[in-house]
């Protein structure tokens, strides 16, 4: 069986619970979902659901750069809105940091729940591959 690595980082907001920010097997990381906490208050950003976008996609490339990756090699993603009314917003800010000109973007899931962590509007776990 391959070797489970933890990844950590301070510049993410640290994990509430029993799991990991990230794990690594192999050539493939396993990033735990971000909300948009800010890292240094814990709190979560201010602003609206592009705002949390943002702050999820900064907490992810901050785990994945501890792992020696970065965005581009994201290969799925789970996106959880809390409003399905949220998605055009969200998909603007993922297209600007997944799938900017000339990168294949990751592929995709996404789907409304009732509630995330610290009443969060968007929370996003992704899968990354380094070849």
């Amino acid at each position: 069986m391959p070797q489970k690595i933890m990844i950590s980082t301070t510049q993410a907001p640290s994990a509430i619970g029993p799991y990991s920010q990230a794990v690594r097997v192999g050539s493939d990381v396993f990033a735990s979902g971000q909300v948009g906490l800010d890292p240094a208050t814990g709190s979560l950003v201010a602003g609206g659901i592009r705002e949390q976008t943002a702050r999820v996609f900064e907490n992810l490339a901050a785990v994945l750069e501890e792992a020696g990756l970065d965005l581009a090699h994201i290969v799925k993603t789970t996106v959880f809105l809390k409003s399905m009314a949220d998605f055009a917003a969200m998909n603007e800010v993922y297209a600007r940091y997944l799938a900017p000109e000339g990168v294949v973007p990751p592929a995709r899931s996404t789907v409304e729940v009732a509630r995330l962590p610290k009443d969060a509007l968007v929370e996003i776990d992704a899968i990354a591959h380094q070849p």
